[in-house]
């Protein structure tokens, strides 16, 4: 972090950009400064190998991996595994388009698996022994699918020959003449899954017990590899973090959204929000980098992570050290308590920054967070994902949000369209569009026309947002944003169809 700190300062403009690809982009070097860039990364064993081209991709995972309670497998020592697997394999180095592959190791998928060219999610057979049920096809941008299941059940023995047969099937059947189509998720909906099932099969039969095969030595042997915190045994009750609780409001609401459950007794994992009312989302200074990793230093062992929600991640957190740590963090302008609020809003840099944008991105999000800025009506709203992204390669996953808003060209202007009822997680959905595309300026009179039927026609404070469109449908939120305009516009397509 005190690298990129420094690379921030010293190339850029001062600041990087957390991605949901679990990255940091550095918007602004000179094309002359990138290799003095790699070579200061190489120093700290950093680099950008396969961050772009038709290669296999980053490793994405649970940020809670290795401290989470419901924990399978420690999803970070399998990423390595495929992280060995994967770079600069001389037969997948040239596949037909871009690869990306999720590994959750834990039972609630926090790595978004359904939406991934391959996805993994770890599982316990019959017997108790540790499998993986591997998706394939997921995917957003242009074409929006979940993955589909080709396997229920593969034993952790397989796996990469299982994955060789995958991007065998795929780098002999995908399509390399059309942009548009190359993906593998147009592959295995055009041939269906289950004849890309039979066709992988087909495949691994030839290479199931091969050299590939992984032995528990080579776990082990990669295992062995992770420091391991040397956690104390600690009585969470003896640490003054209860009493801080009932006395400091502020300190519980932030305990309340951003502390999560770690799986040994004395410890929490931090979220340090990077979603500050008036900052880009997943934006931070270079003077903010260097505060984190003193906090890192000081509180978790030394270790960072990056969520695929923009924010990071302090995984080993004594409880006694809460209260300090949470002070600090306030004064940095990172502890602002809205993790899976509405305002912890997932959004590409749009068209400030990306040549593919068709529409800004940050300006909205920062409408909506002001709209929305008063912290105990996001507190009464409850558990909301809004996702935003410029243009139609969904880098902001929009199709998953809740809510989720899409920059669009519209006769060379900026509008947006408007989808809810998407999800990411075990029971991941595509949102459907609620009508036509709004100016930016309409935006959060949109989203606020959404919130106030929600809350309307809940059940109970616990019932969600995401749960009462399932309820109701969409529908009934269509009319309350559109009102008589949608009403006029059915009115003629019934007509039209009568003629």
């Amino acid at each position: 972090m005190r690298k990129l700190a420094y690379i921030a300062r010293t190339y850029d403009r001062g600041y990087g950009h957390f991605s949901t690809r679990q990255n940091l982009q550095f918007n602004w070097p000179k094309l002359e400064d990138v290799p003095d860039i790699l070579a200061e990364l190489a120093t700290v064993q950093m680099h950008a190998i396969q961050t772009s081209g038709n290669s296999v991709r980053n490793i994405t995972t649970d940020h809670y991996a290795g401290v989470a309670r419901d924990e399978i497998v420690d999803s970070l020592v399998w990423c390595e595994v495929l992280r060995q697997w994967s770079t600069f394999s001389p037969e997948f180095s040239y596949l037909p388009r871009k690869f990306k592959i999720a590994v959750n190791g834990a039972e609630a998928d926090r790595a978004a698996v359904q939406v991934h060219d391959i996805g993994l999610h770890a599982v316990r057979g019959t017997d108790g022994e540790v499998g993986f049920r591997v998706l394939v096809g997921g995917g957003l941008g242009r074409t929006p699918i979940i993955g589909h299941v080709i396997r229920e059940f593969l034993p952790w023995q397989h796996l990469l020959t299982y994955l060789d047969a995958i991007l065998r099937v795929y780098n002999r059947y995908g399509r390399r003449d059309n942009l548009q189509r190359a993906r593998i998720k147009i592959l295995v909906k055009e041939r269906t899954p289950q004849v890309f099932r039979k066709e992988v099969e087909a495949e691994w039969a030839h290479l199931k017990e091969g050299p590939a095969t992984l032995i528990p030595e080579e776990i082990a042997r990669i295992e062995s590899r992770f420091t391991r915190p040397l956690y104390q045994n600690l009585d969470p009750l003896a640490s003054g973090y209860v009493l801080a609780l009932t006395r400091d409001r502020a300190f519980a609401n932030w305990v309340r959204r951003n502390v999560h459950p770690h799986k040994v007794p004395g410890y929490a994992a931090v979220t340090l929000s990077l979603k500050k009312t008036g900052i880009p989302p997943g934006d931070v200074t270079a003077q903010q980098m260097d505060a984190i990793a003193d906090l890192s230093d000081r509180y978790s062992f030394g270790e960072l992570r990056v969520s695929h929600e923009q924010n990071l991640i302090l995984a080993d957190v004594r409880l006694s050290d809460l209260y300090a740590l949470w002070q600090e963090a306030r004064a940095l302008g990172l502890a602002t308590p809205n993790i899976g609020l509405l305002t912890n809003i997932i959004c590409c840099p749009g068209g400030d920054f990306c040549s593919l944008a068709n529409a800004k991105s940050i300006p909205v999000a920062e409408a909506i967070q002001r709209r929305f800025d008063d912290l105990d009506y996001l507190h009464d709203i409850g558990e909301l994902d809004l996702n935003i992204s410029g243009c139609m390669n969904a880098c902001g996953h929009h199709h998953v949000g809740h809510i989720g808003i899409l920059g669009v060209d519209k006769q060379s202007a900026e509008y947006y369209q408007i989808s809810i009822g998407g999800a990411q997680g075990n029971g991941a959905a595509l949102g459907k569009v609620l009508g036509p595309s709004v100016s930016q300026a309409e935006v959060p009179d949109v989203i606020e026309k959404l919130i106030d039927l929600y809350l309307a026609r809940r059940d109970s404070e616990e019932e969600r947002f995401i749960d009462v469109v399932r309820r109701i449908g969409i529908e009934p939120f269509k009319e309350h944003v559109y009102g008589n305009h949608h009403q006029e516009s059915a009115d003629r397509s019934r007509q039209l169809a009568a003629a």
